[in-house]
């Protein structure tokens, strides 16, 4: 199974590459691909340009061994919709391939408000990654997700059967980090070291990539 993990990455740290891994361990996923968008339909657009945000996540992942970076958002025009990023995935991979977005809790639980959000269980599995010891009776009974949680929800062992349409949670090392909170540090001339990879700490330095 070949992982999905979609963002702004403006910049990307720890927050977004540890979890990552851990999903990428957890599930034995063939790779990871790290998809920056170019118009996010639900935030601000990005400070960093597109080809330093490529940058600094080529930089990020350049040494895991089945982390990728994919470029395809960037490359198309208008809002960066994931069911369109993952019906082009499909066509790339084949329509066997089992695919894996992966989502944060609180992403899931916005799900409703993405475009044509029901059809992303034609093209992928959903991966939704939380803190340890959270589970699914914390999930308020009342969710409108309820019913897509109820029959769609698999172990994760028997998500390579399938190609999508599944939904699996899984438990990883939550980091209280944020790209904005590194953007406000940055602006108040703070040290950033520690919250990202060092590589990625000097290309933002070097380059002074936020000003």
């Amino acid at each position: 199974m070949i992982g999905i993990l979609g963002g702004t990455f403006d910049p990307i740290h720890y927050g977004h590459l540890r979890p990552a891994l851990e999903i990428q361990e957890a599930l034995g996923l063939e790779a990871v691909r790290f998809i920056p968008s170019a118009e996010p339909p639900h935030r601000d657009k990005p400070q960093a340009s597109a080809q330093q945000r490529l940058m600094l996540v080529r930089e990020a992942i350049r040494d895991q061994p089945g982390f990728v970076l994919d470029d395809r958002e960037l490359r198309r025009s208008g809002p960066s919709y994931m069911v369109d990023t993952l019906q082009s995935l499909r066509e790339e991979l084949g329509s066997q391939t089992p695919l894996g977005l992966i989502l944060g809790l609180d992403a899931f639980l916005g799900l409703e408000s993405w475009s044509r959000w029901q059809s992303l269980f034609e093209q992928a599995h959903l991966l939704i990654t939380h803190r340890p010891g959270w589970s699914l009776r914390d999930l308020h009974a009342g969710s409108s997700l309820a019913g897509e949680i109820e029959t769609r929800f698999a172990e994760p062992e028997r998500l390579a059967r399938q190609p999508a349409g599944k939904l699996s949670f899984q438990a990883v090392t939550q980091l209280d980090i944020s790209a904005s909170g590194i953007r406000q540090q940055l602006a108040e001339d703070r040290d950033i070291r520690y919250l990202l990879p060092d590589g990625v700490y000097e290309l933002i330095k070097t380059q002074h990539i936020y000003g």
